[in-house]
């Protein structure tokens, strides 16, 4: 019997969550209005960023859970506009779609790892997490060719230090966002005009700019947001910069 409580101890470490000594935290941003810089969560910046430098940059990024005919659309509006995006994608969204992820990779997007599954990672153990990178990581190696781009952003933004220490350890940095709006839910989709206002009157300097490419509205806004951002003086940056100064 004594023999069986360190194998017993070793079983429930492998299928401990990661985050039992810390508090799961959700992602958010307090806007200050237009060209103010926003109030974010306090995160270890060796770990994660969730804004760039205070300057007149901005970076796109897009959470392609899944396709809905959209990313395709997007691509040719970055690729007409000369602006860079990342693309932060599922497990299934990369078998579905191999033509599309070589699209995106051929046109100087990053792609990144988003979860194979979408799980909140402050609930798996680290063997979990590591696998939920590797296997979407392995699949879009199988299909492009390519190795995914090192950069990860948690589904739902739920995320603590310890969690994003494995996605380190792991090879990625976090990358979260400090612009968005509700655009996620496609029995509910605004405006254009409404999206506009939300977008356009919080942007500000080292903006990460998180949008879903399944959005209808996304898609109709996107070439006129990118105009009038580099109107405004506004240059279109790469995550890579993120962490040029680390």
């Amino acid at each position: 019997m004594k023999k069986i409580a360190p194998i017993l101890c070793a079983v429930l470490l492998c299928v401990t969550p990661i985050h039992t000594a810390a508090k799961a935290n959700n992602w958010y941003f307090s806007s200050k209005g237009k060209n103010e810089r926003p109030g974010l969560p306090a995160v270890d910046q060796s770990l994660a960023k969730g804004i760039g430098p205070n300057e007149k940059v901005l970076y796109l990024t897009f959470d392609a859970g899944y396709e809905n005919g959209n990313v395709e659309k997007i691509v040719d509006i970055l690729k007409e506009n000369d602006v860079t995006g990342a693309f932060f994608v599922l497990k299934h969204f990369v078998e579905k779609n191999p033509e599309l992820c070589k699209k995106i990779h051929d046109n100087h997007n990053l792609v990144c790892n988003h979860t194979a599954n979408h799980p909140n990672i402050t609930t798996l153990s680290e063997e979990a997490l590591m696998q939920e990178l590797q296997s979407v990581s392995d699949a879009y190696k199988e299909v492009t060719g390519a190795a995914m781009d090192p950069y990860f952003r948690p589904p739902e933004g739920a995320w603590d230090e310890a969690s994003l220490a494995v996605v380190r350890k792991a090879g990625y940095r976090t990358v979260f966002w400090s612009l968005a709006w509700a655009d996620w839910d496609n029995n509910n989709q605004k405006s254009p005009e409404y999206a506009m206002e939300k977008l356009t009157t919080r942007v500000h300097p080292g903006a990460v700019i998180l949008l879903h490419p399944t959005s209808q509205t996304n898609v109709k806004i996107l070439g006129e947001l990118i105009l009038r951002w580099k109107a405004e003086g506004y240059r279109f940056g790469r995550i890579d910069e993120l962490w040029q100064d680390a």
